[in-house]
């Protein structure tokens, strides 16, 4: 594996830093990564979420494999920075593969969910840790330096009361940085007092989701998060603006506002 790619992977795992967390707005194209970079953010990562309607599927993994991929090196190319992609569940590839063609298309990092993608029934976390395990192996013997991101899915599928859940993510985090992993991602936790007790029992690095009711970035800081990712938010923002602005087409108006150029 060249240098370069190994160098950007080293840069993206150091940047996971709890406490002063890897902040990273997704993308879904070339266009969008561009605008990220531009904006200054040391790492690009991709949505699958927002990649897939862009490539006229529905998320859950009903997007080929290649096509996933090939909008992945798309956005590699049109960047200078880590890219880390959002593989869901790997597409039903077997490590190996998955390490190769993630290689190929330019990532340094990928995110992987404990939840069957399409039907939302957890993976038993022995399973995925094995998985998981796997993924590290492959990329060591590749060189790759790949830095996996573990989703916890327990606050999306999972049972049980809130702190059932909690100490589920925890238990499941735990066993996903040993297997490897360099980050835990449990999902959809958005509750302080649980994104505390998430970054200190776990005792590694966590990523958490910003959405609406989140605590701010300088808040997620506080609580001792290392990465902090907007899945398809931003992607569902435009879509909507662009709704709006098609709906005022479609009545003879304008559709550019003051926040708007023309050009």
């Amino acid at each position: 594996m060249n240098t370069a790619t190994t160098q950007k992977a080293m840069a993206l795992r150091a940047l996971h830093v709890p406490g002063d967390p890897l902040v990273v707005p997704n993308v879904w194209d070339a266009a969008s990564a561009r605008t990220v970079e531009s904006a200054g953010f040391p790492v690009i990562a991709t949505g699958s979420a927002a990649i897939a309607p862009v490539l006229g599927y529905d998320d859950g993994e009903a997007a080929p494999a290649g096509e996933m991929l090939a909008a992945v090196a798309r956005i590699a190319r049109a960047v200078g920075v880590p890219v880390t992609a959002d593989l869901e569940r790997g597409y039903g590839m077997e490590p190996a593969e998955l390490v190769e063609r993630l290689a190929a298309a330019g990532a340094v990092g990928c995110n992987l969910e404990d939840s069957d993608p399409r039907t939302g029934t957890m993976v038993d976390a022995g399973e995925q840790a094995a998985f998981l395990a796997a993924v590290r192996a492959a990329a060591s013997e590749a060189g790759t330096g790949l830095v996996i991101n573990a989703r916890v899915d327990t606050y999306l599928h999972g049972e049980g009361t809130p702190d059932e859940r909690l100490a589920e993510a925890v238990r499941r985090g735990r066993r996903y940085l040993q297997a490897g992993a360099d980050c835990v991602y449990p999902i959809l936790a958005s509750d302080p007092a649980a994104i505390r007790s998430l970054a200190e029992e776990i005792d590694g690095p966590i990523n958490i989701a910003f959405h609406p009711g989140t605590p701010s970035l300088a808040e997620l800081a506080g609580l001792g998060v290392a990465r902090v990712s907007f899945g398809p938010g931003l992607h569902r923002a435009v879509q909507a603006y662009t709704a709006r602005m098609v709906a005022a087409i479609k009545i003879g108006q304008s559709p550019y506002g003051p926040d708007l150029p023309a050009r």
